[in-house]
């Protein structure tokens, strides 16, 4: 079994990652799906489906849920209530826009994403990122969070 303790440890470990968008390499580039694709590695070996190449605008071109789809063919949706430090959330950058952006949820109200521009950060759950948080979803097989 996948314990939350397992995400966030090896989601720490991506911390200073330089942002590269479409990389997935800890250590040397990532973007945010990228860090989640590499966590994924990591706790659960080989990727559940190629991902294909995208451009920064991808979203905003294609008008597609193609993030949020992938999301819920490959983990359990909860609630935007229930999340807990260990589940992946996404955000919609405007709120017409598709989902397009991912982080992990860590403890003390942080999240861990590669921010644009610079690398994998561990940040503030701030309002700022409340206002655009779209879904949540757990990793396969993850234990309950000690509430």
């Amino acid at each position: 079994m996948i314990s939350r303790s397992m995400i966030l440890a090896e989601a720490r470990d991506w911390i200073g990652t330089p942002y590269q968008h479409q990389a997935s390499a800890k250590g040397a580039g990532c973007d945010c799906i990228g860090l989640v694709r590499g966590v994924w590695r990591a706790l659960y070996g080989d990727e559940p489906e190629a991902v294909p190449g995208y451009t920064p605008d991808w979203a905003e071109r294609a008008g597609a849920e193609t993030l949020l789809d992938a999301a819920r063919r490959n983990m359990r949706e909860v609630s935007l209530g229930a999340a807990s430090p260990g589940d992946v959330l996404l955000f919609r950058m405007d709120a017409r826009a598709p989902v397009k952006h991912a982080a992990i949820l860590d403890e003390d109200e942080r999240i861990i994403h590669a921010y644009w521009g610079r690398a994998v950060v561990r940040s503030r759950f701030a309002p700022w990122w409340r206002a655009r948080f779209a879904a949540a979803f757990q990793f396969p097989g993850v234990d309950a969070w000690p509430k």
